[in-house]
């Protein structure tokens, strides 16, 4: 009972007790006069009804649709007419699933999806058929399981807004008799076996090492071309070349702080006299008594001071 049929009952009650009561009493009143109120009050909430603003009323007048009532006030003439449904147009939310089912690669898997859907039209919902929350449940999954058979599993893991397209286009086809519209569909899950899980995985890993080895490919590659093109410079310029065994010998030794051996050929090679301009010191090549091994060439100590 409403709040407002609650309060009118109440008042035409006490309206109706306090008049019978008064001419019971010898207060110049009859005491039939109560016996109007007193019907009104309890005519009142069979007959007074009230919906609110997202609900809508079928109504039947002897087992006929005499029209849909809401939202607010309206009356009914009690045992005549029968409100049969109370349509509630707000969106709904119905999840439902499918086990097992087999995708057109023939894979077994499990998916959980959840259709929002509205009623806009509550004749057709309350009149042409008997349970329609049940019976979206029961189209939900059927639809599911017949888009799952028609897709590859691929598809149905990568393309999830095409599945969801599709499925919100088949159901809203089948609903639309019973005066549901339905808004949209998500699949929430799509669950395959763990045996193909790992399988996806080791192909998965193999593309990446894949994809790895081309781009190692491809970078020494290109560092093979600039070092022929360096190689081509220093050709063309030995002194840039000297130099550059200079700069990597002082980069060697001025953090670290080492002495290095090299052999005296090398030593010649990078021309001593610039070496002695740019370090203000050098030592010579090392005294050896006797025939130097020929695997063994002279060598030049450099300490870090004369590298630098």
């Amino acid at each position: 009972m409403n709040p407002i049929t609650a309060f009118l009952t109440i008042v035409f009650g006490a309206i109706g007790v306090g008049l019978s009561a008064m001419g019971r009493l010898n207060w110049d009143i009859p005491f039939y006069w109560g016996i109007p109120f007193i019907f009104a009050a309890v005519i009142t909430p069979f007959a007074l009804k009230m919906a609110n603003t997202w609900e809508k009323f079928v109504i039947l007048r002897a087992g006929k649709l005499h029209g849909v009532k809401g939202p607010g006030l309206f009356l009914i003439i009690p045992v005549i007419d029968n409100v049969v449904a109370m349509i509630d147009e707000r969106i709904q939310t119905t999840a439902f699933s499918a086990e097992q089912a087999l995708t057109k690669d023939t894979v077994p898997v499990n998916v959980d999806a959840i259709i929002f859907w509205f009623v806009h039209d509550a004749q057709k919902a309350a009149l042409n058929i008997t349970n329609y929350r049940e019976a979206i449940d029961r189209v939900a999954q059927t639809s599911l399981r017949e888009m799952i058979g028609s897709s590859m599993l691929s598809a149905l893991l990568s393309e999830r807004n095409a599945a969801d397209e599709l499925l919100r286009g088949e159901i809203g086809r089948k609903t639309a008799d019973w005066g549901i519209s339905v808004k949209s569909v998500e699949i929430r899950d799509v669950a395959i076996p763990v045996a193909l899980q790992d399988a996806m995985s080791r192909q998965a890993q193999a593309e990446r090492e894949k994809q790895a080895r081309v781009i190692l490919g491809s970078a020494e590659a290109a560092i093979a071309g600039k070092f022929v093109e360096a190689a081509m410079i220093y050709a063309d310029h030995p002194a840039a070349l000297q130099l550059r065994a200079m700069n990597i010998i002082y980069e060697t030794t001025k953090e670290r702080g080492a002495t290095i051996l090299m052999p005296t050929s090398m030593v010649d090679s990078m021309n001593p006299v610039v070496a002695l301009a740019l370090a203000g010191q050098i030592t010579g090549p090392q005294k050896v008594d006797g025939p130097l091994p020929l695997n063994n060439p002279p060598t030049t100590a450099l300490s870090d001071e004369a590298v630098q």
